[in-house]
Formats: structure tokens, sequence, C-alpha cells
């Protein structure tokens, strides 16, 4: 029996910024400085209310991988990220699980999944003044 040649490795890195509105595939060299592919949910559905949903968030990705595996990306560091901030949730939206998962399905070996969400420090003044928003 002679030896496997295993394949090399080419990494990257999919940005998966996944909000309530859109969801958002960005894939770079592993430097994290170099775009080879990206796609968003309102680039593959018509209609502004299905841009958030998992099945646009699944095509896609399907749509940035292969454009990523034309250029010899075989292997991927996933970094997901939510809107943050001060004052967006810290939740991620209904299409960064769909993503994943496409990536994985499109043949991409996955390296380590990384929540990269923004967190604050501290807080601006919320709107509203000093009793609160009366409703």
């Amino acid at each position: 029996m002679k030896p496997q040649k295993r394949e090399q490795l080419k990494w990257g890195i999919a940005h998966i910024y996944s909000s309530y509105n859109n969801t958002i595939i960005h894939i770079t060299d592993i430097t994290g400085s170099e775009t080879i592919s990206k796609c968003s949910g309102g680039m593959v559905v018509k209609a502004h209310r299905m841009e958030s949903s998992p099945t646009a968030a699944m095509t896609a990705a399907k749509q940035a991988a292969e454009g990523a595996k034309e250029k010899g990306i075989n292997a991927i560091h996933v970094k997901v990220r939510a809107p943050g901030g001060h004052n967006g949730p810290s939740s991620t939206g209904p299409g960064a699980q769909a993503a994943i998962r496409a990536l994985s399905r499109v043949g991409l070996r996955i390296g380590d999944i990384e929540e990269v969400t923004t967190v604050p420090h501290d807080h601006c003044r919320k709107s509203g003044g000093k009793r609160g928003r009366r409703v």
C-alpha cells in the first residue's frame, strides 16, 4: 500500500456579518487584508424582507465559497459578527448558522469558529433623558 498524499491546505478567513436585516459573507486571505470573494443576502434574493433569511444566507455562502475555491482556498477560519456596539443587538441574525453550514457543505475545511461581535467598554448615554422614554 503506497502512502496517501495529503492535500495542501490553503487557508482563508470567512467573515460572516449577520444582522436581522441582512447576512454578508466576505472571504479574505489569511491576513484579512485582501478580499478573495464576497456575497450578501441582498445579492441573491429579490425581496428586501428575504435578505436576512437562512435560505438567502446559504445561497450567498455557496456563491462566496465557489469564488474562493476558484482562487485556490480550500480551508477557512470563520469569524461570526453581530451588529453589537452600544445600541445594536449582540445576538447574530438568522443567517449565521445557515451560512456556516453551507460553507462546510461546499467542501471547505473549517478550522475554528470565532465570535467577533463588538462589545462596548463603556456606553454613550442612551437617548430618552434622565427619566427615560415616556410612552
